[in-house]
């Protein structure tokens, strides 16, 4: 038996949480489960939207942010305006939910919009397996274009959290392709840039069910596309000029080999990039609400944005 398999064994699922993070963190890390969500898609969306109804309800009145279902573009929105604003940059969110689902249409924004003091803009793309590559990255496009029109490029910012992370990357490759003026910013929140491999810390960190699965990675997404194509892996891409990056991430997170990776090859690629990890924190930690790490990481990206759009002043 290999020490992994003895470590699980004496653990379960998870292995001790250790004193070098909050007492909050500890007995969630102790508690968290080994589970992606429910196995039908059906029964996971309606999940996720109860998850964003009532966390994001609990958010908006925490941070006094009205929230405004609208359209752009053609694509649905969700537009967040905190409570005072003195700050004239935007930012487009593109959401996570593994490219099937919207897991934080709402979550990822409201603290965001409240700390920077900037509207937010989340995009509502089509997702998949209805809606194969490029919908997703259509519609980001379709909205980023109506918004650079508006405000231009030096007042916008995009960012994204897991899949939503890969969708921005793929965004800004493609706007450059075509010669259309980048964000300001990219947040790059626990994601992937590269769909033709699969990094070292999935192996260890994601749920049991989908460490056993074989099919490829997000096939549902990525269908009869190219996996080796820049426009599907953006880190196969030439990555010089893009836009300064941040890169977050934990040391439990599935995503965190892939999160390093691309931060590296935007160094390689001369690209103004950091790299901030958080100890011992899951996939996207930021959506336990009560952590002082999810509030770490929402600051964190606050100081990002408003660091790099003129004029932004959070509080």
């Amino acid at each position: 038996m290999t020490d992994r398999h003895q470590s699980e064994s004496a653990w379960g699922s998870n292995p001790p949480a250790p004193a070098t993070v909050s007492p909050e963190a500890q007995r969630a890390l102790a508690s968290l489960p080994d589970a992606a969500g429910p196995a039908d898609l059906v029964a996971h969306r309606a999940l996720c939207e109860q998850v964003q109804r009532e966390l994001g309800t609990t958010q908006m009145e925490r941070h006094g942010v009205r929230m405004l279902e609208d359209e752009i573009a053609g694509v649905p929105v969700r537009i967040f305006t905190p409570a005072t604003s003195a700050a004239k940059g935007v930012l487009l969110n593109l959401h996570g939910g593994g490219f099937i689902v919207d897991a934080g249409s709402v979550t990822e924004n409201v603290p965001i919009a409240a700390y920077t003091g900037m509207t937010v803009v989340a995009a509502r793309y089509r997702l998949a397996p209805e809606h194969a590559f490029p919908a997703a990255v259509d519609d980001a496009e379709a909205v980023y274009r109506a918004l650079l029109g508006r405000h231009g490029a030096e007042r916008l910012a995009v960012y994204g959290t897991s899949a939503g992370a890969c969708l921005c990357a793929q965004l800004v490759v493609r706007l450059r392709e075509r010669s259309v003026a980048l964000p300001r910013a990219l947040g790059f929140f626990t994601g992937t840039a590269d769909l033709s491999r699969r990094g070292d810390s999935e192996f260890f960190f994601r749920p049991a069910r989908e460490r056993l699965d074989r099919t490829a990675q997000f096939f549902e997404y990525v269908a009869d596309s190219d996996r080796y194509s820049p426009q599907v892996s953006p880190i196969l891409a030439d990555l010089r000029g893009l836009p300064p990056t941040l890169c977050l991430a934990g040391t439990r997170d599935f995503m965190l080999s892939q999160t390093a990776l691309f931060h590296q090859a935007l160094l390689t690629a001369s690209v103004d990039a950091r790299l901030e990890l958080f100890e011992a924190m899951p996939h996207a930690h930021w959506i336990f609400l009560d952590l002082p790490e999810s509030e770490q990481a929402f600051r964190a990206m606050a100081r990002f944005f408003i660091s790099h759009l003129p004029a932004a002043a959070g509080r």
